[in-house]
């Protein structure tokens, strides 16, 4: 499959992972598009990778045995594949177009999520460039619409400048903590203002909290249909 490849959320088969999954997923399609000359990657390749210092958020300190218990259970769901390389040193190359039912706009949107967390369009417009050209913020904003369509984009703010989006590969636990961080943090910045300007700022960021707090019981349920279509998977 190729990077032009085009596929329809009907041929994904993504489903939510862990952190360190998520990194070495991230690093994979990071690697596939700006050093296409050393992908595949070697385990060597993904620890470095997962643990540098530049475009990451958090800072990871992954040894080569979480990387190896990282990449079975990604090959395991179907987003890796594992090679052998020249030198009989295997090699790992992701399958992130066909597990995420991705073209190569919306890879590079998904990695940089994967590998930074929750942005602003702004933000990824200028980082994820350096994976796949964006000539207008109005390009990200259809490349984020389309993800939000397929469900592996999530807005955790309202519309309007700043708005933040995050990719949608959390498990339950991580999702609900996503969410309540997302929403203690918009309560923190709420601006204080003059006592003339006061009231109208209050009632502003109330009716901006409680738009919230309807945000968060709504990714509540998604949480719980996530469980129980997790719950139907184990059983299977």
């Amino acid at each position: 499959m190729t990077e032009a490849s085009n596929l329809s959320g009907d041929a994904a088969g993504w489903q939510p992972i862990g952190r360190n999954e998520r990194r070495v997923l991230g690093v994979l399609v990071e690697k596939a598009k700006t050093t296409p000359e050393s992908y595949p990657l070697t385990l060597v390749a993904l620890v470095a990778g997962s643990n540098q210092k530049s475009n990451r958020a958090p800072q990871m300190q992954l040894d080569d045995e979480e990387v190896t218990i990282a990449l079975d259970h990604l090959k395991a769901v179907g987003a890796v594949r594992e090679i052998q390389g020249s030198g009989r040193v295997n090699k790992y190359r992701h399958a992130a177009y066909e597990w995420l039912g991705v073209d190569a706009a919306g890879a590079a949107v998904m990695a940089e999520l994967l590998l930074r967390g929750p942005q602003t369009a702004g933000e990824l417009r200028a980082r994820a460039s350096r994976m796949h050209e964006f000539p207008d913020l109005d390009t990200l904003s259809g490349v984020l619409d389309r993800l939000q369509q397929a469900g592996l984009v999530q807005a955790l703010t309202p519309p309007g400048r700043g708005q933040t989006f995050s990719h949608a590969l959390y498990p339950p636990d991580e999702q609900k903590y996503l969410a309540q961080k997302v929403l203690a943090q918009v309560d923190d910045d709420l601006p204080v203002k003059s006592a003339t300007a006061g009231a109208t700022s209050h009632r502003a960021g109330a009716d901006g909290v409680a738009e919230l707090r309807e945000r968060v019981e709504l990714l509540e349920l998604e949480v719980e249909e996530l469980k129980r279509r997790l719950d139907r998977v184990a059983e299977v």
